[in-house]
C-alpha cells in the first residue's frame, strides 16, 4: 500500500509539473494590464480604424476608439458605415492569442452589420473591461446572444482592408480580406478552406450561431496589393 501511494503522489506530481510547463508555453494565459490594450494617440486610433476600408467609404463613416470602459463615439458619421478597432478578445474563446494585447483589428462594418454584429463587440468588451474571466465573458455573450443580440440581417460584413493591422502574431501578422456573417451553414456551401479557394470559415461567433466567411481580397484599403495566402 505504501509503495502504491508513493507511486500515485508521484504521478500527481509529474502531472501537476506537465500542467505548469504547459500554462508556462502558453503565451496570454490572462488579461495583460488595460494600459497595453489602449491607444494613448486618439488621433492614431482613428486613422487606423479607418485604414480598414477605402476611403470613399470610410471618410463618412462613425469612428469608435476603445476608452477604460469600453468604446466611445470619436467621429460622428453619415453613411452608415462604424469604423473601430478590435482587439484579441474579439478571437475565438479557444484561440491562444485571446488575451494578446499587440493585436489591433481596424475594421468598418457595412449598417447591417452595424445593427446585427457590432452590439457583439460592445459587449464583449464591456465584461472585458469590467474585469470578468473568459468563462464569464463566454457565459454572459451567449446569454446576450439568446436575449438581447438583433437578428442577423441579410448582407452584414465587415471591410478589413488596413495595411497597419496586427491580427496575430503567426506568419505576417496581416491579411487583407472582407468578413462576411451567415446563419450557421456547412463551409462546403461556400468552398470555404478548400485548396487555392480565397474564403476561409471563421467560427469566431459559431456559438452565437453566426458563421464568419473570410474572403481575401489580395488588395489593401489604398489600393495597392496585398499579399493572398492559398
Amino acid at each position: 500500500m505504501k509503495i502504491i501511494a508513493l507511486g500515485s503522489s508521484v504521478l500527481v506530481m509529474a502531472m501537476g509539473a506537465v500542467s505548469m510547463q504547459a500554462q508556462s508555453k502558453t503565451p496570454y494565459p490572462s488579461m495583460a494590464a488595460l494600459d497595453q490594450y489602449l491607444m494613448p494617440d486618439r488621433a492614431a486610433e482613428i486613422a487606423l480604424a479607418r485604414s480598414a476600408a477605402p476611403d470613399s467609404i470610410s471618410r463618412d463613416a462613425k469612428v469608435l476608439v476603445l476608452g477604460p470602459h469600453g468604446y466611445e463615439t470619436a467621429v460622428e458619421g453619415k453613411n452608415g458605415f462604424v469604423c473601430a478597432v478590435e482587439r484579441a478578445w474579439m478571437a475565438p474563446f479557444d484561440n491562444p492569442e485571446f488575451w494578446n494585447p499587440k493585436i489591433r483589428g481596424p475594421l468598418c462594418f457595412n449598417p447591417p452589420a452595424v445593427r446585427s454584429i457590432l452590439p457583439m463587440t460592445y459587449k464583449r468588451t464591456e465584461m472585458v473591461l469590467a474585469g470578468q474571466s473568459k468563462a464569464q465573458v463566454m457565459e454572459g455573450i451567449a446569454t446576450f446572444a439568446k436575449k438581447e443580440l438583433p437578428p442577423l440581417e441579410p448582407g452584414a460584413f465587415t471591410y478589413m482592408l488596413s495595411k497597419e493591422a496586427y491580427l496575430t502574431d503567426r506568419g505576417d501578422h496581416n491579411m487583407a480580406h472582407l468578413m462576411f456573417y451567415s446563419p450557421l451553414v456547412d463551409g462546403a456551401v461556400w468552398g470555404a478552406d478548400l485548396p487555392k479557394s480565397p474564403i476561409m470559415l471563421n467560427p469566431q461567433f459559431a456559438r452565437e450561431g453566426i458563421d464568419v466567411f473570410l474572403v481575401m481580397t489580395g488588395m489593401w484599403s489604398d489600393g495597392t496589393l496585398a499579399p493572398v495566402n492559398n
